[in-house]
């Protein structure tokens, strides 16, 4: 480059604004223009993101030439390069500096990252709750090596890479399921950076942000193969605990993430719930009937799987079926130990993952028969005195029965039951069950399962299908 060539440059850059942008989860954002801020309101992340690069290339054809701005998003920074017709670059960081140090963009915005200190759980967060290992639980055989320890939860500010509950430096649950499930490689295909690249017809290709890696390599994690069908058993002996919403979540996240091949089933002793919270079908038969057509259909070496669609419930649109309990007010049939196994003895030939919702009789033979056949134990309970020290007394029964393993191994799934919860017993909660359980994750209130209805995964918020992916992942990871 020559002497005029380097002037005319020099010149250029002198003249170019100094341009930083931010855009947030929730569609709002703003554009800072030489210290002149103007505030952007779209009704997602992606449309505000494409509103500020349609703003900033407009400020480009003004200058006549490309403009550098730096983007903060719920991720972290990025430094790129608009240019007056919408093209968009990655720019070197040193390209921005002077733009970042007169802005003071560099630093966290209090709006967008400052951490909650009043709800643990913050409806307004778009970021996934966290699970943390256990501090004296080893991972699963399959590991290959043993879960980190965790500390006590701390706040952190949105953009870094450890979450809640780990001190900085030290390895997370996430890390682990990053290090056996490592995550898709390939451009960005959510939010800002999916945005770009479509902006300029993928002639910029960002990676993904850190959230949409997390979810990378939970997805992994919940698509890996199994050597066989895997039973994961949903208990806490109390009514209201959420057994039955775990029991459907988790089936539903296994068969979207799977295709299919997944069971939801209600291994109630009389009556359950888990029906009720399905979709309809054209019938309404149930466990018992299929145990007692069983004969008829040549036995349980000779039943195919197309004879079990006249007995269960297909959820078509999350791709998994519905075993519901009886529910004939007048019935006498209960189920026990033998036709629970008679029943799981044919179910596994058929579906690849069973998730089984049991009933709240720790005694009845069947809820026994269903924690021997567990590949998976999970505990659930919401954040309450009542629900908590049922799920700690069942798990105390489970040691004591010499089932020490499976409460080691066993996934605690903590539900929020309202917008926030008292912080003081989410600690102790946590705590209890993390010195307990391989894992303690939390998913948040959600008012679209509040009325007890047929659950609609699609009408959940996008951060509580974010939630149950995460611990459907934990879950898998002890398959």
């Amino acid at each position: 480059m020559s002497d005029g060539e380097r002037s005319t440059t020099a010149t250029t850059a002198a003249r170019l604004p100094e341009v930083t942008a931010e855009v947030r989860d929730d569609g709002t954002g703003q554009i800072s223009v030489d210290g002149v801020i103007e505030r952007i309101r779209m009704a997602n992340l992606q449309e505000a993101g494409a509103a500020i690069t349609e703003r900033i290339a407009a400020l480009a054809g003004e200058v006549g030439a490309p403009v550098p701005v730096q983007v903060r998003d719920p991720d972290g920074l990025w430094s790129l390069l608009i240019h007056p017709d919408g093209l968009v670059d990655e720019a070197p960081a040193e390209v921005v500096g002077e733009a970042v140090r007169a802005t003071g963009a560099g630093e966290p915005s209090p709006a967008a990252d400052a951490p909650d200190e009043t709800a643990p759980t913050p409806p307004a967060s778009d970021a996934a709750p966290d699970a943390e290992p256990a501090a004296p639980a080893p991972a699963p055989a399959s590991a290959g090596t043993a879960a980190p320890a965790a500390p006590a939860a701390t706040s952190r500010p949105r953009g870094t890479d450890a979450p809640a509950g780990a001190s900085a430096g030290l390895p997370t649950l996430d890390d682990l399921l990053a290090a056996r499930h490592s995550g898709t490689r390939g451009p960005a295909e959510h939010g800002w950076r999916a945005g770009v690249r479509r902006a300029t017809f993928g002639g910029v290709k960002l990676g993904p942000g850190r959230a949409e890696q997390r979810r990378r390599v939970q997805t992994a994690a919940v698509r890996r193969t199994f050597d066989g069908p895997r039973t994961v058993v949903v208990l806490n002996p109390k009514g209201g605990a959420h057994k039955t919403t775990a029991t459907m979540l988790l089936a539903a996240t296994f068969g979207l993430q799977r295709g299919g091949y997944t069971l939801a089933w209600d291994n109630n002793e009389t009556r359950g719930t888990l029906g009720w919270r399905s979709a309809h079908t054209d019938h309404q038969h149930t466990a018992v009937d299929l145990l007692q057509a069983m004969p008829s259909l040549g036995g349980a070496a000779t039943v195919r799987v197309g004879d079990l669609d006249g007995f269960v419930r297909t959820q078509t649109s999350e791709q998994f079926d519905v075993l519901a309990s009886d529910e004939s007010s007048s019935s006498g049939s209960s189920m026990d130990a033998e036709a629970f196994r008679s029943l799981h003895q044919v179910l596994s030939r058929f579906y690849r993952v069973l998730v089984i919702d049991t009933g709240n009789n720790m005694r009845a033979s069947n809820w026994r028969a269903a924690v021997e056949a567990a590949d998976q134990v999970v505990v659930v309970s919401t954040i309450r005195e009542d629900t908590a020290q049922s799920a700690a007394w069942a798990l105390d029964a489970l040691r004591a029965t010499g089932r020490e393993e499976a409460v080691r191994n066993a996934v605690t799934i903590l539900s929020a039951p309202d917008r926030r919860v008292d912080k003081d017993l989410r600690k102790r909660v946590r705590t209890h069950f993390g010195a307990l359980t391989r894992a303690v994750v939390e998913v948040p209130y959600d008012a679209s399962l509040v009325s007890g209805g047929p659950i609609d995964y699609d009408s959940l918020k996008p951060r509580t299908r974010d939630a149950w992916l995460r611990a459907t992942a934990v879950v898998a990871d002890g398959l």
